[in-house]
């Protein structure tokens, strides 16, 4: 009887999204849910009279969702976070090449591949406790491995997106050899078995748990925003590193999107790209979640990352931290980071 009924709603669905097929619509699925972006998808609907019909849920679920629409999905684009749940969607044949001349001018080359597009970024930083860890001890991802740091080291865990991707970061400036060593020493130095997400760590760090971990830069830019007394406590006893900036650069990250290959609105999908590189967008897109922009052009105006100052960012290919993954998490499965 259920399976009967979520039958009946996905014929629902997909009727209603037909209904306005021949109309200005746009068909999105989205695991982004920040409150900036109704003003994103709002002006978006005034600048080109495009109406965009939403579906929202986490990106395992959409993706599944999509797998199981197969041909008949209305879906025109598909919209969501980290470089590995977009090659997930590439793996699965989901997106088709796009050729915008927009697009190309205004996404650095590093930030898109030949089937989808970032639109903001966020960087992998290290937090430590000023009061128990050096600050030169902790000046590369490297270092998280040097035996100085045994019991001072959290993170959450290896299977995570964030770190698979700093991980196939590191294969393709060290080889999987090294990363495999690093991988190594970095479970040798754990405080504690990984557990929780990014906050959880940074929150550790400040309570003395451990020493030092690593986060994504919005994490801790939402603390730092904060006006709750706990929140502002957790920051004052904190330090922060961009990482590896004599060498290859902090590791970032990205939200991205692509055109889904079933697309029936395949144009307006396109202009929807297209506008999320432009520089109202960007600002809408980077803020909503306290990242940067993509365009090199476009200025935001958050108090927390202009604290954090300015940080030279590695420019290895988002493509190419998707592609590593899956050798990353050999490697950190034998490394024992669970």
């Amino acid at each position: 009887m259920q399976s009967f009924k979520l039958a009946i709603a996905a014929v629902l669905c997909l009727s209603a999204f037909g209904a306005t097929a021949q109309e200005k619509v746009l068909n999105l699925y989205s695991a982004r849910h920040y409150q900036t972006d109704e003003a994103l998808y709002s002006n978006f609907t005034k600048q080109t009279g495009i109406k965009i019909n939403r579906i929202e849920a986490g990106e395992n679920e959409l993706l599944e969702r999509l797998r199981n629409e197969g041909a008949n999905s209305p879906a025109d684009v598909f919209l969501t976070v980290d470089a590995a749940r977009l090659a997930k969607a590439d793996e699965l044949q989901m997106f088709q090449p796009v050729k915008s001349s927009v697009l190309e001018a205004r996404i650095p080359a590093h930030m898109r591949t030949a089937d989808w597009y970032a639109f903001s970024q966020r960087a992998r930083i290290i937090v430590y406790n000023k009061s128990t860890v050096k600050t030169a001890d902790v000046q590369n991802y490297e270092d998280l491995a040097n035996p100085k740091l045994k019991g001072k080291v959290c993170v959450r865990s290896g299977s995570h997106p964030y770190n698979l991707s700093l991980g196939a970061a590191l294969v393709e400036h060290l080889g999987e050899q090294k990363t495999e060593a690093w991988a190594r020493g970095m479970v040798a130095n754990f405080a504690r078995a990984p557990k929780g997400g990014d906050t959880d760590q940074i929150k550790a760090v400040a309570a003395g748990e451990c020493g030092v971990a690593l986060a994504n830069s919005y994490y801790l830019a939402r603390m730092m925003r904060s006006e709750k007394p706990a929140d502002q406590q957790v920051v004052a006893q904190l330090g922060v590193v961009w990482p590896n900036q004599k060498t290859t650069g902090t590791h970032v990250n990205i939200s991205g999107a692509g055109v889904m290959k079933t697309a029936p609105n395949k144009a307006n999908a396109i202009k929807f790209l297209e506008y999320l590189a432009s520089d109202q967008a960007q600002v809408y897109f980077a803020d909503g979640n306290n990242e940067w922009p993509v365009v090199a052009s476009v200025k935001t105006s958050n108090p927390a990352l202009e604290k954090l100052g300015k940080f030279k960012a590695d420019t290895i290919n988002v493509g190419k931290l998707a592609k590593n993954q899956a050798t990353v998490q050999k490697i950190y499965d034998r490394a024992g980071w669970k």
